[in-house]
């Protein structure tokens, strides 16, 4: 069992943290020196790139846009669902993954509300992959302090899966540790507009009123509630896009797009994401003082 990372879960969500890996070229890490030179971090094995993760400036909560797994199947000559199957070793191994570096929360875009114009035959082999995961796994799950949550507008899934959803949360509910958020019929703009309705009710009945809307306020509207905002997002198979993924949570966000294909992606991929968002000159809109200025 790994150790829990988030604090208590209250019914809704644990508390808050936020940064792109463009790969075109290899990716080149600074030297420690900070100048001249540098480290081609797809060089190197994982445990070359863990001795370069600084474990006390982890991100607290990771998004991954789960992409390629079709594509994956085309170019190996199968069907698609193919994909969608071998892509399931990748989801266990990186939640087990930021479970053990105490990750307050990760963040997969399973099945996205475009997602549901894809072939019904496919559809149906989703469906019927998460039920069949979710009735595997949650024991394991259980057994390492994950909590589960199934965000988006689970109303649409099919019946069974519905189930199966809920029966899980259920039985994840008491962990204290990494909670896993499954998108699943899920869109970015689709939360924030049902948010923006919630927040209207809520002053229409005179729950609060229309002054005291702040930021902080209208985030506990959102699906994610009280967790942090993710810090880093990923996207695997060298699409450079968020199409729709946690657009209000993700303003300030590192998006690390690689190419490597969802279900190809390990360990060591997600700590040479890692690595890069810790390179990263994260301001939020200000600007650091400059140092050794001639006097």
């Amino acid at each position: 069992m790994y150790p829990a990372a988030a604090p208590g879960h209250d019914g809704t969500k644990p508390p808050v943290r936020s940064e792109p890996f463009v790969v075109s070229a290899p990716i080149m890490a600074p030297t420690q020196e900070g100048m001249g030179g540098g480290v081609d971090l797809s060089s190197l094995s994982e445990s070359g790139l863990e001795a370069l993760v600084d474990f006390s400036r982890m991100p607290r909560h990771i998004g991954i846009v789960m992409d390629g797994n079709g594509r994956w199947a085309q170019e190996r000559g199968l069907p698609r669902v193919d994909g969608h199957r071998a892509a399931v070793k990748s989801v266990w191994e990186i939640v087990d993954a930021c479970g053990r570096m105490q990750l307050d929360a990760l963040t997969l875009y399973a099945f996205s509300t475009e997602n549901w114009k894809r072939p019904p035959s496919e559809v149906r082999a989703l469906m019927h992959l998460l039920r069949q995961q979710l009735r595997l796994e949650t024991p394991r799950l259980r057994r390492n302090n994950v909590t589960l949550r199934g965000i988006g507008d689970t109303s649409r899934l099919p019946m069974l899966a519905r189930w199966e959803l809920a029966r899980s949360e259920r039985r994840l509910r008491g962990n204290t540790g990494l909670v896993l958020n499954l998108a699943l019929s899920y869109g970015g703009r689709q939360e924030i507009l049902q948010a923006v309705k919630s927040v209207l009710a809520d002053i229409r009945r005179g729950v609060i009123a229309e002054d005291d809307l702040t930021e902080e306020r209208f985030r506990l509207y959102l699906e994610t509630g009280v967790l942090p905002d993710p810090d880093l997002i990923i996207r695997t198979s060298g699409e450079q896009r968020l199409s729709n993924f946690l657009l209000w949570q993700g303003a300030y966000a590192e998006l690390v797009f690689t190419p490597t294909m969802w279900p190809d992606f390990r360990r060591r991929d997600l700590l040479e994401a890692i690595v890069v968002f810790q390179r990263r000159d994260r301001r939020f809109g200000a600007v650091k003082p400059r140092t050794n200025l001639p006097t």
